[in-house]
């Protein structure tokens, strides 16, 4: 039997596009996937999301989300996807052998943050280590902190920092930035803000807190001590599309792109919320409104059909 709604991944787009979709009475499946909750079950403190004066952890709040839909009448289905075929009605999304049908499709897979791939810095994220100025930035002030990337995200990022951080490094590993003009020359005119250049972080150094990192200069093979309580990653993020390549149309960087009106995808009944469509704002509450956009879409045009 076909399903009139199928959510493929979680996180604040997929679980307020299955609260919308279930109290429209479309019954919606999720394919929720093993990294359940997306991005925010990798933070610790949200403070900028509304309606939490006092803050609240990101695995928390996605119990929250998650408690809600399921009380409407979402059934969630706790694994990843493995291949879907949107070429015809009903879609089919297969999780290994078990194959789904759906009338329509909402794909919130999300996006991951790019990591340097080391050991330490898996160990303290959350604790020091962070992807996510705007979400973190806060909990810095005072404190000397490091940025990694040269791009405009990385200007940004250290420009945002800047406003509580006693000190901000941006380490890269050329000798220019890929960043807009004016977006460096913001950076390098701020007081607070310095720049190693020619550098590669080797590794991060704290017990239970980033109390510092292990630099390498790429010219000189200089290896070097650096102090600093914090170290934000801006090296870009990935949108976990792999899924859909073939399926869907992708922009050049691999995010799901929108010709149709609203959240429709390339392919009529598919839609898309989130950081998977969203390389802009990437905030939890953005994702979540788009959700909202998605499933509001997906019944209208659901209504249509009939």
């Amino acid at each position: 039997m076909s399903e009139q709604v199928l959510i493929i991944g979680s996180g604040p787009a997929g679980l307020t596009a299955a609260v919308y979709a279930a109290r429209a009475d479309l019954n919606p499946v999720m394919v929720e996937g093993m990294a359940a909750g997306g991005q925010l079950m990798l933070t610790t403190d949200v403070e900028n999301y509304p309606g939490f004066p006092d803050g609240i952890m990101g695995p928390e709040l996605m119990e929250q989300f998650r408690k809600q839909a399921e009380r409407f009448g979402t059934r969630l289905i706790t694994a990843d996807v493995t291949r879907v075929d949107f070429s015809s009605r009903p879609f089919k999304v297969w999780v290994d052998a078990d194959e789904y049908e759906g009338d329509s499709v909402i794909v919130s897979t999300g996006a991951s943050a790019r990591w340097l791939g080391l050991e330490n810095e898996e160990r303290l994220r959350g604790h020091g280590v962070s992807a996510c100025a705007t979400c973190d930035g806060f909990f810095f002030r005072d404190v000397e902190v490091a940025v990694v990337g040269g791009g405009d995200s990385a200007m940004e990022e250290a420009l945002f920092l800047a406003k509580f951080a006693s000190k901000v490094t941006i380490i890269h590993r050329r000798d220019e930035f890929r960043a807009s003009k004016i977006m460096v020359r913001r950076a390098l005119e701020h007081e607070k803000i310095e720049v190693l250049w020619n550098t590669t972080v080797e590794d991060v150094v704290g017990e239970s807190q980033v109390e510092g990192l292990t630099l390498r200069n790429v010219v000189t093979d200089e290896v070097t001590d650096f102090k600093t309580g914090g170290l934000f990653l801006a090296i870009g993020h990935t949108p976990n599309t792999e899924l859909f390549q073939g399926q869907l149309e992708l922009d050049d960087v691999g995010y799901i792109v929108y010709p149709g009106p609203g959240t429709m995808t390339s392919v009529e009944g598919v839609f898309a919320a989130g950081d998977v469509a969203d390389h802009t704002y990437r905030q939890a509450v953005t994702a979540a409104g788009s959700g909202c956009m998605a499933a509001i879409d997906a019944e209208r045009w659901l209504a249509e059909q009939e």
